[in-house]
Order: C-alpha cells, then sequence, then structure tokens
C-alpha cells in the first residue's frame, strides 16, 4: 500500500486524515496499516464510525469495538448514527442505498467539523470487481465500469475527496496481512445475507464465473476497468476541449464526445445525466427535455444546453351553465361561439348532407345529451371514450398520445351532461356514448367557430 500512496500522491506530509472504520477486516487493516506510516509521513490519523443500527446488539458492539481499537492506538474517534431502515422507508429507498448516503453523509459532516479535507475508505480489488458486474446489469456506460477510483469528492460534498489507498490488494492480500500482524477484527454477518444484491454477486454469481468461465476473473475485469478508465478520460479531455472551443461542429464530433460534452453540461447544472437525457438532447436540438415541473433544457443547433423556464399551466375552472331550450341557440365561451339546433333525427344535415363532413361540427344524440349541459376545460381525473374505443381513458392520456401541446391542453373546451359525462372535446372525436344510432330520435347539431380579437 505504501508504495500506492507514494506514486499515485493519495496523501501529503503532515496531513490530516479522517479514516472510516466499521470494526470489519478491510477498514481495520487500513487502519493499521495507516497507523504504522503515520510517523514516518507526519500523518495525524482520526477514525470515524458510523453505526447504522441494523444489527442491534450487534452494531452496538461493533461501535463499542471500534472505539477500543481508537483508544489502543491512542487516536481520536468521532461516532454517529442513524436508523438506516427508518430513513430508507421513508425516502423509498433501498437499504443498502439509504445506508450508503447515510453514512456519506456522516463522514462528510465529521470531515468538515475537523477541518480536514481527505477520508480514506478501506475499499479493495474485489470490491472493484463485484461493482463491474453490478453496474453492468444495471445498464450503466463505459465511464460507470471504470469503477471506483483511487482518489474522488464525495457525494455529500465536493470539498471533501475520498482515498482509497487498498484499492490495488485483494481481499486474500488483506486477509494474510490481517493474519500476520494479528489484527483483530468483527464479523458482519449481513456480509453472507443473500438479501443484498452486492452479497448474490459477491457469493454466487462471481464464484459461478471463476469456477465455470474464467478463473482470472478479477484480474481480466481489473484490466478491463483499467483501459475503460484511460478511454473514458481521453473522451472526457475532448469533451472539455470542444466546451471551450466549440470546434469543430457539434454534428462532426463523434458520438462519444458528443454525448460527453452534454452529461458535462447536465452536471455543472446540477443534474443527473442518464442515457435517456442525455440521448433525448443529443438527437434533438431545439427540443425541450423537462427537468422538473416549471424547467426545462435544450441542445441548441451549436451543442449547448440552455435552460428553459416553463411555466406549468394550470388547469382553468371557468365554467358556464347551457340551457338546450327551444329549436335553437348559440352562446360564446371564451374565444369560442357555439350554435346549437336541435333537429328531428332523419332531418338532413345543414350544408354537407351527411354527419362528420361539415367542419367544427359534430352530431350527437340530443336525448342522451339531455337539455342541460355545462362547458368548462380539462380538469383533474376526467375521462372520456371517443367513438370506437370500448372503454373510456383518463383525458390526459389522449392528450399525450395525440401529442397535443400542455399549455393547448388547458384551453380546450369541452361539453359535459348535467352528470359529468363528457359528449365533447375540442379537436377529438366525439364521445361513444352519444353518437347517432339507429334508436335517435333527436337530433343535436353541435358547431363551433374561433372569435378573432
Amino acid at each position: 500500500m505504501e508504495r500506492a500512496v507514494s506514486e499515485r500522491r493519495l496523501f501529503g506530509p503532515g496531513q490530516k486524515i479522517l479514516v472510516a472504520v466499521s470494526g470489519g477486516l478491510d477498514s481495520m487493516a487500513l487502519l493499521h496499516v495507516l497507523h504504522q506510516l503515520a510517523k514516518e509521513h507526519g500523518w495525524h490519523l482520526v477514525v470515524a464510525h458510523f453505526n447504522h443500527q441494523l444489527r442491534g446488539r450487534s452494531s452496538d458492539a461493533d461501535e463499542r469495538f471500534v472505539r477500543q481499537a481508537a483508544r489502543r492506538l491512542k487516536l481520536p474517534l468521532v461516532a454517529g448514527r442513524a436508523d438506516v431502515k427508518r430513513f430508507a422507508r421513508r425516502q423509498k429507498l433501498s437499504v443498502e442505498m439509504a445506508a450508503r448516503r447515510l453514512r456519506h453523509d456522516f463522514l462528510a459532516r465529521a470531515a468538515r467539523k475537523r477541518k480536514i479535507s481527505t477520508v480514506a475508505l478501506g475499499h479493495h480489488a474485489d470490491d472493484q470487481v463485484e461493482l463491474f458486474f453490478l453496474r453492468l446489469l444495471r445498464g450503466t456506460g463505459g465511464e460507470g465500469l471504470t469503477g471506483m477510483k483511487w482518489k474522488s469528492p464525495s457525494s455529500s460534498d465536493a470539498a471533501v475527496t475520498l482515498v482509497r489507498p487498498l484499492l490495488g490488494c485483494s481481499k486474500r492480500q488483506i486477509q494474510d496481512f490481517a493474519e500476520s500482524e494479528k489484527i483483530c477484527f468483527r464479523e458482519d454477518k449481513t456480509n453472507a445475507a443473500l438479501d443484498f444484491l452486492r452479497n448474490r454477486f459477491r457469493h454466487e454469481l462471481l464464484p459461478l464465473l471463476v469456477r465455470h468461465y474464467q478463473p482470472a476473473l478479477s484480474k481480466t475485469t481489473l484490466r478491463l476497468m483499467e483501459m475503460l478508465e484511460a478511454e473514458s478520460e481521453f473522451i472526457t479531455e475532448s469533451a472539455k476541449a470542444w466546451l471551450d472551443k466549440q470546434q469543430p461542429p457539434f454534428e462532426e464530433l463523434p458520438v462519444a464526445v458528443q454525448r460527453r460534452a452534454l452529461q458535462l453540461q447536465l452536471f455543472r447544472l446540477g443534474w443527473k445525466a442518464d442515457f435517456e437525457r442525455v440521448e433525448h438532447l443529443r438527437r434533438k436540438a431545439g427540443d425541450l427535455l423537462t427537468l422538473k415541473p416549471g424547467l426545462s433544457v435544450l441542445r441548441d443547433e451549436a451543442g449547448m444546453v440552455r435552460i428553459r423556464d416553463t411555466k406549468v399551466p394550470e388547469f382553468d375552472a371557468k365554467a358556464m351553465e347551457l340551457k338546450l331550450e327551444g329549436q335553437k341557440g348559440q352562446a360564446e365561451f371564451g374565444p369560442l361561439k357555439i350554435t346549437w339546433e336541435i333537429a328531428a333525427s332523419h332531418a338532413p344535415f345543414a350544408a354537407s348532407g351527411k354527419a362528420g363532413s361539415r367542419p367544427c361540427c359534430e352530431y350527437f344524440d340530443a336525448d342522451k345529451v339531455g337539455s342541460t349541459i355545462a362547458l368548462r376545460h380539462w380538469q383533474p381525473g376526467d375521462r372520456f371514450r371517443p367513438i370506437g374505443m370500448q372503454s373510456s381513458v383518463k383525458l390526459q392520456d389522449l392528450f399525450s398520445d395525440l401529442k397535443i401541446p400542455r399549455a393547448r391542453r388547458h384551453q380546450l373546451a369541452i361539453a359535459a351532461t348535467a352528470s359529468g359525462q363528457l359528449f365533447w372535446v375540442e379537436g377529438l372525436r366525439i364521445s361513444e356514448q352519444f353518437k347517432l344510432d339507429k334508436g335517435t330520435v333527436r337530433r343535436l347539431n353541435w358547431c363551433w367557430q374561433t372569435q378573432s380579437g
């Protein structure tokens, strides 16, 4: 490990280091190695332990064990705890993700409080291999498959650097070191529990691959990760250089550089840059991508991501009651002028001579519609059954299927019966329930036009 520290310049002379110690084999080995080297390099170590409260008395015993180890080595200790399961339920996260987030938040807080910029973690080479396959099956891109870095910013605070001095060591090497140095540690029984996905990889999938497919799996995987990291760094640097000069034109860039340039821009704006978002921007210049209600981004022709504030249309509560009294009449609703007429079912159709062929006119069974109509706009929960469909669907889903712009959806006029059933939506097919049929006695001729001004 000392060689890796020197070659990769993981720590500087006289540096303060917060060492994350769970009490398990890896972190205890890390603590002892750093303690052995501390005097030579002038490092000042602080032990940090986070109690996840996942194993009851065993978790508390881990904390006592780490406190005793710190006391024996005459090192200061900072401890924290949280109810991970409760946090996971509240945030709708897996227990693994909740534990990771709370642990990193604690380490970042502890480092800031003690004015320490570096946190040492006990991840090793076997962890890298597990992470590679975890991310591979989740569909992570090339950059994600490079795995953990020897040095990287904390996900909880970019000002805090996470350092992994054991990343070049295998689990077997760490075990051998612990045995030779007689290092005590506690075994976490949850490491054998197959409820956790990572444990299933560790105990089932990877041993299977080693036995039946590739005995040197760890070696080949780590070599592949190293190659991917070098290629990823090249793509990132190419994207950064392009962002500085924006030459050549975006469309002439290799696809990998296009994606990374867009990804970097989204990161700088503080947004997650998953594959779907990046591809949407890459393929569709000028097309809005919604990040959250009221905020969207687009890629311009030059390849730059631009923010657009998009006001979320509000539901319009405006409504009016229309009485179909007499033979005909008219009404104004917003910019629409609506004219209606009640005719016998066998009467000729106005102007065109048949139903459905006259623009902005529809024909309904007047007795099914009734004499009282509500004119209004779209409201949450509205359902509609266009003619020809077997059942009603949400009006929102119809709008989406027909690609009607969001703002326009809130402007369209709607007509409903006294019982609340929609029989007409401006611009859509009429309702199946109110169409003309062999039993129709009276016909409702319904026409509309948009008034200028």
